[in-house]
């Protein structure tokens, strides 16, 4: 896709530090405190714009303009209604695609190239959720009690959703928790994070003029602790929706406990990723160096464990660390950048603290994990993408999720061997494993404990198709036709006919 104009410059027409109101009940409003959070580029540590703070009073009043509006404007909309408002929505952001993207490179840092790139995808969940919202229906079951019973079930919304998204992909996010909200019926508070809120605040108001009615999608900026916090407890919330940390995911469990509400937890992972000896070398190179260092590692699914046979292990990290040096490091507006800087200044200790942890445990740093320097790099977040190899499967850095772009090389002998250690993990959200060998690749599929398996690819991800993690990766599915089911209560209905 070719700009219009040059990113930066867009980007600096949409957030010159000015002040991004919160967005209730169709409204722009400051946080009822009157704080506010400074939102940085995490490129170069330059002020992009100021977000209200946002705390328990300001996720109260969210709430009551989408209970509001749940229980009035937005219940006489049909399903042809809700459907065609989910279509203005999806044209709206098809106008507004590039400068949706340049606002999120510039809120998170992902390389505008791939922002760009996503648009296929959520698009395509607008569209789809669209496809579904007429298709939703309850079922006639013949019972067994009498013939003059008619006995049946709807369909209906649960109600006020929270959802609660990271800073890595705010339009995707946004997009994946509210799309289906509205096909079912359900009206929404999006608590974005801290990190990158400007984004989801410009989609709010795209929803606005697309029909949305005031009190349908509320966005409150603030902090976990204290917004996203509220949010999770509050009693009048009938389903909560979360991407993000296993250890968060947690505490809004735990929440949610109070009222028994309905949740939905897409939580980390530490995915292994398999290469046999008999891989297509020159594909599979790419593919596992890209499925981590896609987002600078700051990706949930990241194949970070990557298993190599023992036979081509030596050939394969030459050839990864061959691409991972070439590799264009920079702002993610500049031109060619491949990876852009990680989110904050904590963030990026907290990775450098995993890469000594690896040297210290044992681990062979092959290449990178060096804060590049010179022109462009002052004042950002960047690291060298890191490949460590010599790793056994006990190390911090073979346990634990970095999110950050650090690859564990570890040597394997046997497929039934690597198929035990990559299911050795409190984890479950996704594979992957590159063989020419359609035989070992059903096998491996049925044995691996993830939510989502790829053979020779990875990254794959379509509205159509159920996501979501196993064990300490969550629960529930977003993606498809289950995930519509996540959002609507059954009811049975009994007649007596006679």
């Amino acid at each position: 896709m070719t700009l219009t104009r040059d990113p930066h410059q867009i980007a600096e027409t949409l957030y010159h530090g000015q002040f991004c109101p919160m967005f209730i009940d169709g409204q722009d409003v400051p946080a009822y405190s009157g704080a506010v959070i400074e939102v940085k580029d995490p490129a170069s540590g330059r002020k992009l714009a100021e977000v209200p703070r946002g705390g328990a009073r300001d996720v109260d009043q969210a709430v009551d303009a989408a209970r509001r509006a749940f229980d009035g404007v937005w219940s006489t909309f049909t399903p042809y209604d809700r459907q065609e408002v989910l279509l203005r929505i999806a044209d709206l952001m098809e106008r507004d695609w590039e400068k949706l993207c340049v606002s999120d490179t510039a809120d998170m840092g992902l390389p505008l190239a791939r922002t760009l790139g996503n648009k296929r995808r959520v698009i395509g969940m607008l569209r789809f959720y669209a496809g579904q919202a007429v298709a939703l229906h309850g079922d006639v079951i013949e019972n067994s009690i009498s013939q003059s019973m008619l006995s049946f079930t709807t369909r209906e919304p649960v109600g006020v959703v929270g959802a609660i998204i990271p800073w890595n992909a705010p339009t995707a996010a946004s997009i994946w928790k509210i799309a289906p909200a509205l096909a079912t019926g359900c009206t929404v508070v999006l608590k974005p994070s801290e990190d990158a809120p400007l984004t989801p605040l410009m989609i709010a108001r795209l929803m606005q003029e697309a029909g949305v009615p005031d009190g349908v999608v509320n966005v409150v900026t603030g902090t976990g602790r204290e917004a996203g916090a509220r949010l999770a407890e509050h009693p009048d919330v009938n389903k909560v929706v979360f991407t993000g940390s296993t250890a968060t995911g947690k505490t809004i469990a735990r929440a949610g406990v109070e009222n028994l509400k309905r949740i939905t937890l897409e939580l980390g992972g530490k995915s292994p990723l398999i290469i046999c000896k008999d891989a297509d070398l020159d594909k599979a190179v790419p593919v596992a160096a890209m499925a981590v260092y896609a987002h600078s590692g700051q990706i949930c699914i990241a194949g970070s464990r990557l298993f190599v046979a023992r036979e081509i292990q030596d050939e394969f990290i030459e050839k990864l660390a061959a691409f991972a040096r070439g590799l264009k490091i920079g702002h993610g507006l500049d031109e060619g950048t491949d990876l852009g800087p990680l989110i904050n200044a904590v963030q990026t200790e907290k990775v450098e603290d995993y890469i000594a942890k690896g040297k210290a445990e044992g681990a062979r740093l092959v290449t990178g994990g060096g804060r590049p320097e010179g022109e462009g790099f002052a004042g950002g977040n960047f690291l060298e993408p890191v490949i460590f190899a010599d790793v056994k499967d006990e190390m911090t850095i073979a346990r634990e999720e970095i999110f950050g772009p650090v690859i564990s090389v570890l040597p394997f002998d046997t497929m039934e061997e690597v198929v035990t250690r990559a299911n050795a993990t409190p984890y479950g959200l996704a594979a992957g494993i590159f063989t020419r060998d359609l035989g070992v690749a059903h096998r491996t599929v049925k044995k691996l404990k993830a939510g989502s398996v790829w053979v020779n690819m990875y990254h794959a991800i379509d509205p159509a198709v159920p996501f979501g993690g196993l064990k300490m990766s969550g629960y529930g599915k977003e993606g498809g036709v289950e995930h519509l089911q996540a959002y609507l209560d059954t009811k049975a209905v009994w007649i007596q006919t006679e």
